[in-house]
């Protein structure tokens, strides 16, 4: 091994638009809601309102995967509201140039090339974004997909319960359970955050300090 990535994350233009379209439905397929997938509509006007904020990963000159992002202001971050009253829904109508937050909206990876580092290099994209704009923190809900197979494996329990026992690694969750290796703090668990039902229709809300 020569110690160089498979992939290339660059910006998302919108030549992209519809290939990262396109692995929505690859990446999140049910019991996920294609409501929640981005469609090509809304992929233009991430790039039109949020140029510099929008990444994709290319390997072998394919698509593999794409990070969405909005700047929300300080207000809307400590308002920890609903994913759509947080971000103005799936065209992002609250972003902001002068907000305080860089809010992680999705990171879609295709499944052939999960593992590979790409879910940590876009991070590592969006904590540059926070520095290089001198930004207050980037901040997101993540959702909690494991949360309702442990639930009728295991037997109920709140999704505050879930979160907390991934946070002190006596359960792991395939989503949280990585984020929270990239440096990231748990803050709680936001209610009603989406129509999500492996989650709850909750998420966990964490957030990075520069």
């Amino acid at each position: 091994m020569n110690g160089v990535a498979p992939f290339q994350i660059r910006p998302m233009t919108t030549s992209d638009v519809e290939g990262v379209a396109k692995l929505q439905k690859l990446a999140f397929p049910p019991p996920f809601s294609e409501d929640l997938h981005w469609d090509i509509e809304h992929l233009l006007r991430h790039v039109e309102v949020f140029p510099t904020g929008q990444f994709v990963a290319i390997r072998e000159d394919q698509i593999v995967g794409s990070c969405s992002n909005a700047i929300i202001s300080e207000e809307r971050w400590q308002g920890h509201g609903s994913w759509g009253a947080t971000v103005g829904g799936p065209y992002i109508r609250n972003h902001s140039d002068f907000g305080s937050t860089l809010y992680g909206l999705d990171i879609t990876v295709a499944p052939s090339s999960r593992r590979l580092g790409i879910g940590r290099a876009f991070y590592a994209a969006r904590y540059q974004f926070v520095r290089s704009y001198s930004l207050i923190r980037y901040g997101t809900g993540c959702r909690l997909p494991d949360y309702q197979t442990h639930c009728a494996t295991l037997g109920p329990i709140s999704t505050e319960q879930y979160a907390n026992m991934v946070v002190t690694r006596e359960l792991t969750d395939r989503t949280l359970t990585p984020l929270l290796s990239y440096g990231l703090t748990f803050l709680g668990v936001i209610e009603n955050y989406m129509e999500d039902v492996e989650s709850g229709d909750a998420a966990a809300l964490l957030e990075w300090l520069p």
